[in-house]
């Protein structure tokens, strides 16, 4: 963070200093909310959470080197006492991010945002020092947080926005006002929660409203319904995709024997040849609007086309590709689920199939649970479980309750007929299950809600040899 003296932090947040021997101290280091995290100079924001109080770490986190706590009550260290901390670490903010001469760049979609912040945090920062949120601290809490860390080196401050409601996105723009809009697209991910499409475009759609006339906004012209967010910014618009419309848009998309994604980039200033190290066609997308971004910033075609061919997964448990010593591949992408990303991690497992079935290998689809969806819950387990016999997959493990027992129901009606899927109770029957049967060669995609915890199956299979159980949740 920027350095602030305590006097200043608490005008700013409207707080009252408490034991605090000298005001004009500075806050240099990061503001934290995990009392691991703390720093000498940190800042620590108490939370209480419904296990844990972040009030009852004070002394602890002080000792370790913070220079004061950001607190709803006094707790016998320096403090600056607020009547909402949450409300105070916005404010912190906002304050911050005014101060500074970063770029900032907001990016939402339904799906793929976490990765395509990832991409573009390693093409930009390749022109300025680039913040950027650490995996998917996306929310009223974890946005600031992130804002919070930039310098005054900072050159771009890169912000993924989530959203569970109207006025979520809003919020959030209120707290860290973009120069440049990313919408990604509209899908199915906490439909239950919103209530249709139509409403989850409203709520990302408030991204582009919250541009300035100069600002920038990047949209999907390969989904309606972001590209009909144009009329709803007075910024200019710059469309990516595969459309012919599209000012960034690919050519010759391919996979690799392996699965990873080639093609041709075409902007307005030139092209040149993509082939990225991540898995699955699903990319493409998430690279061409991170090369609609850079180029809107000033990079060239070549430039960005050598970054997003050298970027790497950044954050954890997508699309995470380990082969074990026995030759099993195993495929991680359990972080979370939707119909978007678990059909595209489908698609990705069938082209990595490709190779493995060349040397005897089978491909392997362990799946769970995906939430949030509503009313629409039967039919989208149905249809990714129908969709996995239909590209191949030699065998769908669904694994879990009633939403696993609809995905079987949806593979044995189109035609596996139970040969080429099963239903188990859960994690650890699905590790017995693979332990016995897996060969050399076999590829196996572990994919589910967040909540249903389907990494603890990637992790015991990466435990080679081992009779370990899945640890407990």
């Amino acid at each position: 963070m920027i350095a602030l003296s305590l006097a200043e932090i608490a005008a700013v947040v409207g707080g009252q200093t408490h034991d605090i021997p000298d005001p004009s101290v500075r806050v240099t280091g990061p503001v934290v909310r995990d009392s691991r995290e703390v720093e000498p100079g940190s800042l620590f924001a108490a939370f209480a959470g419904e296990r844990v109080d972040g009030h009852d770490f004070a002394r602890q986190v002080v000792d370790a080197g913070a220079v004061a706590v950001l607190a709803s009550r006094p707790v016998d260290v320096p403090a600056i006492v607020v009547d909402d901390v949450q409300a105070a670490l916005g404010a912190l903010a906002r304050e911050v991010v005014a101060r500074l001469g970063a770029t900032l760049i907001g990016l939402t979609g339904s799906a793929g945002k976490t990765s395509t912040k990832d991409l573009l945090a390693q093409v930009l920062r390749r022109k300025a020092p680039t913040v950027f949120t650490p995996g998917s601290l996306n929310n009223e809490i974890g946005l600031p947080l992130t804002a919070l860390s930039a310098t005054e080196e900072t050159g771009f401050l890169v912000l993924e926005m989530g959203a569970r409601g109207i006025g979520h996105i809003r919020y959030l723009t209120g707290l860290t006002p973009p120069r440049v809009g990313v919408v990604l697209n509209v899908g199915s991910a906490h439909i239950g929660e919103f209530g249709g499409r139509e409403q989850i475009a409203q709520a990302k759609g408030e991204l582009v409203e919250a541009l300035p006339e100069d600002g920038t906004a990047v949209l999907n012209a390969d989904d309606p319904l972001v590209r009909a967010m144009a009329s709803r910014t007075k910024a200019k618009v710059v469309l990516f995709g595969e459309a012919d419309e599209a000012d960034v848009r690919a050519e010759n998309v391919r996979l690799t024997d392996t699965g990873q994604p080639s093609f041709s980039l075409h902007t307005p200033s030139g092209c040149s040849d993509v082939t990225m190290r991540l898995y699955g066609e699903h990319h493409v997308s998430n690279a061409l609007a991170a090369a609609a971004v850079a180029h809107e910033l000033g990079m060239s075609a070549e430039e960005i086309a050598t970054a997003l061919s050298e970027a790497d997964s950044l954050s954890r448990w997508r699309m995470e590709v380990t082969e074990r010593p026995d030759g099993v591949t195993v495929v991680n992408d359990a972080y979370n689920a939707n119909p978007e990303s678990m059909r595209a991690a489908l698609r990705a497992l069938a082209a990595m199939g490709k190779a493995s079935r060349a040397k005897g290998g089978r491909t392997w689809a362990v799946l769970g649970k995906m939430a949030e969806l509503g009313d629409e819950a039967l039919a989208e387990h149905d249809a990714v479980g129908r969709l996995a016999v239909r590209l191949n997959v030699s065998k769908l493990v669904a694994v879990g309750g009633r939403e696993a027992a609809w995905l079987q129901l949806g593979a044995y009606n189109e035609g596996s007929w139970g040969e080429e899927s099963v239903h188990v109770s859960d994690a650890q029957a699905a590790v017995d299950l693979l332990r016995s049967e897996l060969r050399p060669g076999d590829v196996v995609l572990v994919k589910a809600s967040r909540s249903v915890g389907l990494e603890g199956v990637a992790q015991a299979l990466l435990q080679t040899g081992a009779e370990g159980e899945v640890a407990a949740r």
